[in-house]
């Protein structure tokens, strides 16, 4: 009987502890609710709301007043495709970030290396690699600017150049990649800080008790363990270099460059919309640059699953 008992009142408290964990359940989810619907709102008002805008608008002729459009199906799409302005304007916004990408990566890790192994003054060090990253970009540009400006500049006279940075194509995009390193190393020189930090010192003592040189510590301890921030890094780096456009304008005087240079992508979408007035056809070339970007980070984000797999 007692057997009988247990076999019948062990089920029944199973049932029990799972309805009470179930209410408890929809209970914090109803509190958490209350938590997470102003995100949800202002998610849905400023992101969710104008991407599906922008597809509507990606479909149709409409101009810059929103008056009189059409359905014009994918027509927009079509045109884009065939529209060599804009591959070539896509092209630069590519070579910028293949330039910028590994240039930037480099110089984050080498300048945290140096800010973590300074003993005296960390604390300037930091404070001077960083400060860049807060400026404004137009500040930034407009400093650079000057800085590269033929005659007067002070970048061709520390050199004793004569470049013209600026009104010749060959040089013009390489102004704006050194532009952009000084002003946005700050931020990947701080994750690369930061993971310098959180490296554990007995292996390193570890590996100096076994005879390892710097040089061997930092390919078999250093690099290794900064093996994700580095791939962080790298992918951030690609979706903002894919975004070039304030500093280029900024640099550019609110032109394409010499020759339509330095025309990146997300100014060639702002000149249609804006300049040309064709709303719908820059909101389709927006939607094509929303695909490539999508599929970089997936892609990215694809490689590291892979590389965590074949690490287990």
């Amino acid at each position: 009987m007692t057997t009988s008992a247990q076999t019948v009142v062990a089920p029944a408290r199973a049932r029990t502890a799972t309805a009470a964990a179930t209410v408890r359940r929809k209970q914090g989810f109803q509190h958490g609710g209350w938590f997470v619907a102003p995100f949800l709102v202002l998610f849905a008002l400023f992101v969710i709301w104008p991407l599906l805008r922008g597809l509507y608008l990606s479909l149709t002729d409409a101009n810059i007043t929103g008056e009189g459009a059409s359905f014009v199906g994918l027509d927009n799409y079509r045109e884009a495709l065939k529209d060599s302005a804009m591959w070539d304007a896509l092209g630069h916004s590519a070579y910028f970030t293949l330039l910028v990408v590994p240039c930037i990566t480099l110089l984050a890790f080498l300048l945290a290396m140096l800010a973590h192994s300074i003993e005296r003054g960390k604390w300037l060090w930091r404070l001077c690699f960083f400060t860049p990253f807060l400026l404004p970009s137009t500040v930034a540009a407009n400093m650079w600017q000057w800085l590269f400006t033929q005659g007067i500049g002070l970048f061709n006279e520390t050199f004793g150049l004569d470049t013209p940075w600026l009104t010749d194509k060959s040089y013009a995009m390489f102004a704006i990649v050194i532009t952009t390193l000084w002003w946005t190393v700050g931020f990947s020189f701080l994750l690369y800080l930061a993971a310098l930090q959180g490296i554990p010192a007995h292996l390193y003592e570890a590996a100096k008790l076994d005879g390892a040189g710097a040089w061997h510590r930092m390919i078999h301890i250093t690099l290794p363990m900064l093996r994700n921030i580095t791939g962080l890094v790298i992918a951030l780096q690609i979706l903002a270099s894919l975004q070039l456009f304030d500093q280029a304008v900024v640099m550019m005087d609110f032109s394409p460059g010499p020759e339509l240079s330095t025309r990146s992508f997300v100014q060639y979408t702002l000149e249609q919309g804006f300049t040309s007035y064709r709303v719908g056809y820059a909101s389709a070339m927006s939607v094509i640059f929303f695909v490539i970007i999508a599929v970089v980070a997936l892609a990215r984000m694809w490689l590291l699953r892979d590389r965590a797999e074949g690490t287990r």
